[in-house]
């Protein structure tokens, strides 16, 4: 069966729904008060260690400016601290709080719960085939594995 473009892309964006649906009830769940931007953050905080605003901004594909406000909402929570950088005292550097650590990996745990019951109504036979589709979609789209993802502390 010959699919069409617009088949292929009405099916990916259903499960994008389905995405971030989950991705915005484990969150609420956790901490309503966080919003999803915010909570990416703490990701690229969590799994690259401490960054520059530029190197933040650079991770999440935004202005350095969103940065500065998006992390004043985040100190102010106490999930980030912006302290002076070892390498140049002009330099500011953004770290997670240990409240932030806690908050990524609740999210991350219920998540990957809830994923985890998704996955459950697949049946195994159609695994492998949605592994490899979404493996090519992330290629697609540019994301980078998790060997990529996850590097230490950078710009």
């Amino acid at each position: 069966m010959q699919l069409s473009d617009d088949d292929v892309v009405d099916a990916v964006l259903r499960a994008s729904r389905v995405m971030v649906s989950i991705a915005a009830q484990t969150l609420a769940a956790v901490d309503p008060d966080v919003t999803l931007p915010q909570l990416r953050a703490l990701v690229v905080l969590a799994s690259r260690g401490p960054q520059r605003p530029t190197g933040l901004a650079d991770a999440l594909d935004v202005h350095p400016s969103t940065i500065t406000r998006l992390c004043d909402r985040l100190e102010s929570k106490g999930l980030v601290r912006r302290t002076q950088s070892a390498v140049s005292r002009r330099e500011v550097v953004i770290e997670l709080e240990p409240r932030g650590r806690k908050l990524v990996d609740a999210v991350t745990e219920r998540r990957r719960n809830a994923l985890a019951d998704v996955v459950a109504g697949i049946p195994p036979r159609e695994r492998a085939a949605l592994v490899h589709a979404l493996h090519t979609l992330s290629e697609a789209a540019g994301e980078p594995s998790d060997a990529d993802w996850f590097v230490g502390p950078a710009s």
